[in-house]
């Protein structure tokens, strides 16, 4: 089948300040104006989803910006159905920019009787009519495997690296920490990209949202601490962490998270806890109270989204992108001596 190397952007209600900054962004690649196409999207009384786009669609590379985040399922709902409307709409490809994926937390059966939340949800997208899946830091690697279709996984550590180069002027004393066993591979793959040692904080949880035990593997007394993992929700574990690195010698303690869940009380733990700053990504819109924490902080995510959209609709390699010769041009603007 023929690519469109015109791509067009259509955007759910998830995130669309990270929609127009993505358009933005791609206008400026492109030297003429991007936006998302006249779409409207909205409830009846009684909660159900409705979608009517504006623009004819005919034969265009569609990309449905849309993440599954809080509330989870309408949102879902909102991206099957948008897909569902430009397949009857007689759009040529149709690819769901979902930069967090929601249920990916529930990839396994990890008791009798549960369910794979996250095959299902595989499974309702391609069924709905998606073809290509462009996302950003899975919960879980093998999810991809989940979807019999391509799908392209972006990964933060890249962009956490520019801004912990350019934030961080001094990286002797820096060491990168995994808060669990599970996200090893994700705290060493950014621990070699700005060349820090690795250290571990071995976890026990009695139940979902508890951690009843934690063990820190490795010296860390005298260093800068940058915990790193994917989700970040109630921010108990996180701010625990910290905790228990600093109880353990460390001087500072810094979080780079890719997905700022921040639900329930984790604003208020993070503001009191002992970390000196968190960093997320803009893979879900931040609420009012996450702008205003004093200690967060938020990079974004457009610049690399935009470029791989571009790529995509180009036939061009995404992958390109995880190299820090492609992505500093991206990000010169933020960090321009890094």
């Amino acid at each position: 089948m023929p690519v469109n190397t015109d791509p067009k952007l259509i955007a759910g209600n998830s995130n669309i300040p990270l929609a127009d900054a993505i358009a933005k962004r791609m206008s400026m690649h492109r030297g003429q104006a991007v936006k998302p196409i006249d779409t409207r999207v909205e409830r009846f009384n009684d909660g159900e989803i409705f979608v009517e786009v504006f623009e004819n669609v005919r034969g265009e590379d569609m990309f449905i910006i849309q993440s599954t985040s809080n509330p989870a399922n309408d949102n879902l709902m909102e991206l099957l159905i948008m897909t569902d409307a430009l397949r009857r709409s007689s759009a040529q490809r149709i690819t769901a920019v979902i930069p967090y994926f929601g249920y990916a937390r529930q990839d396994r059966r990890t008791k009798a009787r549960t369910p794979i939340s996250a095959k299902l949800v595989a499974n309702l997208i391609a069924e709905a009519g998606v073809e290509r899946v462009l996302t950003m830091d899975l919960h879980a690697a093998q999810i991809q495997g989940f979807f019999d279709l391509p799908v392209d996984n972006l990964y933060a550590s890249p962009i956490f690296a520019l801004d912990i180069l350019h934030h961080f002027q001094d990286m002797e004393d820096v060491m990168v920490v995994s808060p669990d066993v599970g996200g090893v591979a994700r705290a060493r793959e950014l621990a070699q990209r700005i060349k820090a040692p690795l250290s571990i904080v071995d976890k026990r949880r009695e139940k979902a949202g508890e951690v009843a035990e934690m063990t820190v593997i490795g010296n860390v007394t005298g260093k800068r601490c940058i915990i790193v993992d994917d989700i970040c929700d109630t921010a108990g574990t996180l701010c625990k962490a910290a905790e228990v690195l600093m109880d353990a010698g460390a001087t500072e303690v810094h979080s780079y998270i890719t997905h700022g869940v921040l639900s329930g009380p984790a604003v208020d733990r993070i503001t009191n806890s002992v970390m000196k700053s968190l960093v997320i990504t803009d893979s879900i819109e931040p609420t009012a109270a996450v702008q205003q924490c004093k200690n967060i902080r938020i990079v974004p995510t457009a610049p690399m989204f935009a470029q791989a959209i571009l790529n995509i609709a180009g036939g061009m390699s995404v992958s390109s992108l995880f190299d820090n010769e492609t992505l500093e041009p991206i990000y010169e603007s933020l960090y321009p001596n890094s």
